[in-house]
C-alpha cells in the first residue's frame, strides 16, 4: 500500500516475471503477447537501483537482479542491445533502436555509480563498454541525450576510468546544439522541426552538459529550449503535453491528445535539472505542474495514478483515460513520485539542490 514515505510497487511486481518486465497490460493484467522491451527493463532497473540505494534489502536486490539480467541477455552479437523480446523469449529484432541503447546505458550508469555488490557494478561496466561504440554512431537525438545523462550520473558519482564514454557524451552534447542551431527559428527555438515524444529529455541533457562542461555554452540552449517547451505545454497553469496522435510540427497546431505519461516525467526531470543548476523558482513551478498531471491536474481533470498499488494509466485520450496500465506508464509515475520526494526534501531545506543525487541520498524513501 501507499503510505507516507513509501512507494507502492505492487503493480510493478505484477508486471514482472522471471524474465523481466512485460511491456503492456490489459487494464491491470499483464499482456503476455506484448512481450518485453529493453528500454522498459532499463527504466525498471534504474528505479530499482535508486530505491535500493535508499534502503538496501533482499527484495529490492531481487528486482535489480531481474532487470540487470534482462539487459545482459539483451546484449547483441553485433554490438549494443536488442530491444524486442517475445514472450516465448525470442528476439524479434536484429539490433535495438537508438533510444533503447540510450535507456540501457543510463540504467547501467545508475548501477555502476551505486553501492550495489561488486559483481553487479562489474557487469554494468562491462555492458557500458559494449554499448559505447554503438552510441557514438547513433543519430537519434534522444539516444544522444540519454548518453549525456548517463555521463552526468557517472561523473557525479565519482566513477573512474570512463574517459572514453565522456568523449561520446561530450560529442553528443555538441550534436544536440548543432541540431538546435539548424532547426532554430525566431518563433521556434527547438532541436527539430517537429516536437514528438519525450521532448523535455533534450533540454534536460543540455542542463546536465552545462554542469559537466560549463565553458561550452550549453546552458543558453538548455534554458531557451526548456522555456519554449514550457510555454507550449502550459495552459492556465496546467501541464498539457504534446499529444502523440499527430505531434506538433512548426507552423501547425499542437496535437492535444493522446497525452502520454512519459511526457510528464521527462518534463519533471528536466525542470528539476534546471532548478539544480540555475535555482530559478520557475523551474520548480514547471516541475509541480508536470508531477500534478499524474494526480488529476490535467486537461481532463482525471487522475492517472493509482497510488494504492503504484500503477499508472497509459494516457489521456479525448474521451477520457486509457484504462490500461502498461510498464512504461507505471515507471513514469513511480519515477515522478520518487523525484517529488527528493524535491520536497530540497525545498524543505530552503536551498536549490547542488544536484538531484545529493538530495535523493538524504531522502528516507521506503519501498514496499
Amino acid at each position: 500500500m501507499h503510505v507516507a514515505g513509501r512507494l507502492a510497487l505492487d503493480h510493478l511486481d505484477r508486471m514482472t516475471d522471471s524474465t523481466g518486465l512485460l511491456q503492456h497490460a490489459i487494464y491491470s493484467v499483464p499482456r503476455r503477447e506484448s512481450g518485453y522491451t529493453t528500454d522498459d527493463n532499463a527504466r525498471a532497473l534504474r528505479l530499482a537501483t535508486r530505491l535500493w540505494q535508499r534502503q538496501p534489502g533482499e527484495r529490492m536486490l531481487g528486482r535489480v537482479t531481474t532487470y540487470l539480467s534482462f539487459l545482459e541477455h539483451a546484449r547483441c552479437p553485433v554490438r549494443g542491445f536488442h530491444n524486442f523480446l517475445s514472450y516465448q523469449r525470442d528476439w524479434l529484432d536484429a539490433e535495438g533502436t537508438g533510444d533503447s541503447q540510450g535507456q540501457a546505458v543510463l540504467a547501467l550508469a545508475e548501477v555502476l555509480g551505486s553501492g550495489l555488490p561488486d559483481g553487479y557494478r562489474a557487469l554494468a561496466r562491462e555492458l557500458i563498454d559494449v554499448v559505447t561504440p554503438a552510441l557514438a554512431d547513433l543519430r537519434s537525438l534522444r539516444a544522444q541525450a540519454y548518453a549525456i545523462l548517463a555521463w552526468g550520473h557517472l561523473s557525479m558519482s565519482g566513477v573512474k576510468d570512463v574517459k572514453r564514454f565522456e568523449s561520446v557524451a561530450r560529442s553528443a552534447a555538441e550534436r544536440l546544439v548543432e541540431c538546435y542551431r539548424r532547426s532554430q527559428r525566431p518563433d521556434w527555438p527547438w532541436f527539430e522541426s517537429r516536437m514528438t515524444y519525450a521532448n523535455a529529455l533534450l533540454p534536460h541533457a543540455l542542463f546536465i552538459a552545462a554542469r559537466c562542461w560549463p565553458e561550452e555554452g550549453f546552458l543558453d540552449v538548455a534554458r531557451a529550449s526548456f522555456a519554449f517547451l514550457d510555454r507550449e505545454t502550459t495552459a492556465e497553469d496546467v501541464f498539457w503535453p504534446v499529444g502523440n496522435s499527430d505531434w506538433y510540427s512548426r507552423g501547425e497546431a499542437k496535437s492535444l491528445y493522446d497525452q502520454q505519461p512519459v511526457e510528464a516525467v521527462t518534463m519533471a526531470d528536466a525542470a528539476l535539472a534546471g532548478f539544480a543548476l540555475v535555482g530559478d523558482e520557475r523551474y520548480l513551478a514547471a516541475f509541480r505542474r508536470a508531477h500534478a498531471w499524474f494526480h488529476g491536474r490535467n486537461s481532463l481533470h482525471q487522475p492517472l495514478a493509482d497510488v494504492r498499488c503504484g500503477a499508472c494509466y497509459d494516457g489521456l485520450q479525448p474521451a477520457g483515460v486509457n484504462r490500461n496500465q502498461g510498464g512504461e506508464s507505471t515507471l513514469a509515475y513511480l519515477w515522478a513520485e520518487l523525484t517529488d520526494k527528493d524535491n520536497s526534501t530540497c525545498v524543505e531545506n530552503r536551498r536549490p539542490p547542488a544536484n538531484t543525487r545529493s538530495c535523493s541520498i538524504a531522502t528516507a524513501t521506503t519501498p514496499s
